[in-house]
């Protein structure tokens, strides 16, 4: 797995691109960052002078692309490069094994369990617990397998009775 860390490239300049495309947050959570995600993949200043950017959908048909895309044009010509491409690549699919341990936390303060455990190349997963972000319970259930999004279950509380999503490992 290549984590975020590794990503950011080495060089003063590729270094400052990344840093500006990396401010800018999903518009589904908008208190993480397509950097929090690991949506974003690469970006660097070409030869060309052009920017080039790389991210990766959490699943394919995301709905939000279309809008990361124009988000991180904007900040990226507002940072003063006017020539900016941003690719949108499948493969390696997407997995929650890319988000940042910051990025889990912002996701369970602002009320989203986080996901647990890591994606499995192999064949079954156990299900494991799911951690109320009210009440820090265990005591929980899934409601529906798609809550609000896609990538997120429905889960409520047994104890607090508080409804919440549950960010999906996948």
């Amino acid at each position: 797995m290549v984590t975020v860390g590794q990503l950011r490239p080495p060089t003063p300049t590729d270094a400052a691109v990344w840093d500006i495309a990396a401010t800018v947050c999903d518009p589904e959570i908008p208190v993480l960052t397509i950097e929090d995600l690991g949506i974003l993949r690469d970006a660097h200043l070409a030869e060309s002078g052009q920017v080039q950017v790389t991210i990766t959908p959490t699943y394919s048909g995301c709905p939000a692309m279309d809008a990361i895309r124009d988000d991180v044009t904007t900040a990226l010509s507002g940072a003063g490069y006017d020539d900016v491409a941003v690719r949108l690549v499948l493969s390696p699919a997407w997995t929650t094994d890319w988000m940042s341990d910051d990025g889990k936390a912002k996701l369970e303060e602002y009320g989203i369990a986080p996901p647990t455990g890591k994606a499995a190349a192999g064949p079954v997963r156990v299900g494991l617990s799911v951690k109320c972000p009210q009440c820090s319970s265990l005591n929980t259930r899934e409601l529906t397998r798609f809550g609000s999004t896609s990538c997120k279950a429905l889960y409520v509380c047994s104890d607090c009775k508080e409804p919440f999503d549950y960010f999906k490992v996948h």
